[in-house]
């Protein structure tokens, strides 16, 4: 190939001649006068083919693609002109576009992408980066230029921008699913228990968030943003709304039928737990294998217990449920009170109202049948028809065969045991009415087995056999009247009264010496003196008393005066003494 230069006249153009017809690409720029288009004074031939060729210029500023990592000198050493129509512009130093290192442009072929045809990707629908738009070739179907990293430019995103644009922080270029470098765990939402083993789509295609739809139709996944703050956003609340909507409140994700009993809030069901039922396991009253199934009546106690009494708890004749005498903070003790066994058959009065229940209603009482009672053995309803029945009669038989046959109640009250009701008035039934002095005596005077002191276990017959004054008092005249024909009972001299004056002795009736003039004056203690009896006790001594003035009267004056003392007291003697 030969250049011919002609000089041309000063100041005029020059002209040259063309070394050979241009490529099919830049036909449109060949002839003698085009030439300066591309080879002008001033300018490298690099710079006029970037100022024509502003999509690569574009790349090559920004650093990208093959141009500006291998290209940086003149563009006719790899893109020869002047070569003829049918020259390749394009000369692949592998041999092929299919043999090309992809890395060269930056972009390495790794998974998928390696056995994917040139044309797959380099294709008009993909070409969108600027450099496709600043490009003049008007055939892209041959372009190379105008992709870009990003997946989204050559996939669609099903995500639709809730993920970001990013797809490499979660997939990889082996396979769409599944995604490999993506972590739940990293979310705001991570997945634990039996999520873990759910699928995507139970989830992100969920009928219950309304998802749009491509063109096909098809419901598009929804990834972010979903709400997961409550799990009623995804799963049916069996409890419509009546426990709200913070299911994990009382349920964990592992495993639906089990509580979180750390938090579970009984409150919020419509039987809250108090007293003794906090502690309880909730398997007790729940069935462990089913739950949630039927849940457990709780409108009555025996509905979850049994009845310990054996239905022998009425009231008003009917069956009583367990909250009418007990409450959920303890069985015991009971809530039925006082004021409400005063509706009952038997009314508590007295000391009755202080006496423990388990005193009338002790567990599994000897000598009581109780088949019948229930496992609590309790009798609900003792007898209460006399006191004997509950109370044990110390008196025995003592009063059987009263015409009230010993009834407790004739004697004592409720209000207390003792004292007895049994006064003066009352002791005049018996066979010793308590008459004169004797009705000041207190009772253990004669019943010594109510001495204070006495054992507290001892009989309490009150037998008084025997009812002789001697019987309880001591005769203080020794056997002084033991030769009367009445034995010298007390009575004969003494009234119940009082023991002296001996108000029923009369001297002049009763004695062999009566009292008459002066003597009826004279002091008892003056004939009648002290000494030792025969047992050796010292006595006002009664009789015998000799009945010869001499024996009490000195033949001389004495404190007395003379003897006799005036004549008229001196035919009372005379009268006295004739006496047998």
């Amino acid at each position: 190939m030969f250049l011919l230069s002609v000089p041309l006249a000063p100041g005029g153009a020059r002209a040259q001649v063309s070394p050979g017809p241009l490529a099919g690409a830049h036909q449109k720029l060949d002839g003698s006068l085009q030439c300066f288009k591309c080879h002008r004074a001033g300018s490298t031939m690099r710079e006029r083919c970037l100022a024509c060729h502003t999509e690569i210029a574009w790349l090559a500023e920004r650093g990208r693609g093959l141009h500006a990592r291998e290209a940086k000198g003149e563009c006719a050493p790899c893109h020869p002109d002047h070569a003829g129509r049918d020259f390749a512009m394009i000369q692949w130093s592998e041999g092929a576009p299919e043999k090309f290192d992809h890395r060269r442009a930056g972009y390495a072929l790794e998974g998928k992408h390696a056995a994917l045809a040139c044309r797959a990707c380099h294709r008009p629908a993909f070409q969108v980066s600027a450099a496709a738009k600043l490009a003049r070739r008007s055939d892209r179907a041959r372009s190379w230029l105008g992709l870009e990293a990003a997946c989204t430019s050559c996939h669609r995103d099903v995500h639709r921008g809730s993920l970001g644009a990013d797809c490499l922080k979660c997939h990889d270029l082996r396979a769409w699913k599944p995604a490999p470098g993506f972590d739940h765990a990293k979310t705001s939402y991570p997945l634990t228990g039996r999520h873990t083993d759910l699928p995507c789509a139970k989830c992100h295609l969920a009928p219950q968030l309304q998802l749009a739809h491509d063109a096909q139709g098809r419901p598009v996944a929804l990834y972010k943003p979903l709400p997961h703050a409550e799990c009623s956003a995804c799963h049916r609340d069996p409890h419509a709304k009546r426990l709200g909507p913070a299911c994990a409140r009382c349920h964990v994700v592992e495993d639906w039928k089990r509580l979180n009993v750390k938090t579970f809030d009984h409150d919020r069901t419509r039987y809250p737990l108090r007293g003794a039922h906090v502690p309880v396991p909730c398997e007790k009253c729940h069935d462990p294998v089913r739950a949630w199934g039927k849940k457990p009546r709780f409108d009555a106690c025996a509905a979850c217990h049994k009845d310990v009494h054996g239905g022998t708890a009425t009231l008003a004749g009917k069956p009583a449920d367990c909250a009418a005498c007990h409450n959920v903070a303890a069985y015991r003790p009971s809530t039925y009170t006082v004021e409400r066994h005063q509706t009952s058959s038997y009314p508590l009065a007295g000391k009755h109202r202080d006496v423990a229940c388990a005193k009338c209603h002790p567990k599994k009482p000897p000598g009581v049948e109780s088949a019948g009672l229930g496992s609590a053995g309790v009798p609900l309803r003792p007898l209460h028809d006399r006191c004997a029945a509950c109370h044990a009669d110390v008196h025995g038989t003592a009063f059987a065969k009263r015409a009230d046959r010993g009834a407790c109640e004739t004697c004592h009250a409720v209000a207390g045991w003792a004292p007895s009701r049994v006064d003066v008035a009352a002791h005049r039934a018996y066979r010793f009415a308590l008459d004169g002095a004797h009705g000041a005596a207190p009772c253990f005077a004669c019943h010594t087995e109510l001495k204070p002191g006495a054992p507290a276990k001892r009989p309490l017959d009150f037998a008084v056999r025997d009812q002789r004054c001697v019987d309880c008092h001591e005769n203080p005249h020794g056997a002084q009247f033991a030769p009367r024909r009445d034995g010298g009972a007390c009575e004969a001299c003494h009234d119940v009264t009082v023991f002296a004056p001996a108000a029923r002795f009369n001297h002049a009736r009763d004695a062999g010496f009566k009292l008459e003039g002066t003597h009826a004056r004279v002091a008892c203690a003056k004939c009648h003196a002290k000494r030792k009896d025969t047992d050796g006790k010292v006595r006002t001594i009664w009789r015998p008393v000799p009945g010869k003035c001499e024996s009490c009267h000195d033949k001389n004056p004495g404190p007395l005066g003379a003897f006799p003392p005036d004549a008229s007291d001196r035919a009372s003697l005379l009268a006295a003494h004739s006496t047998p």
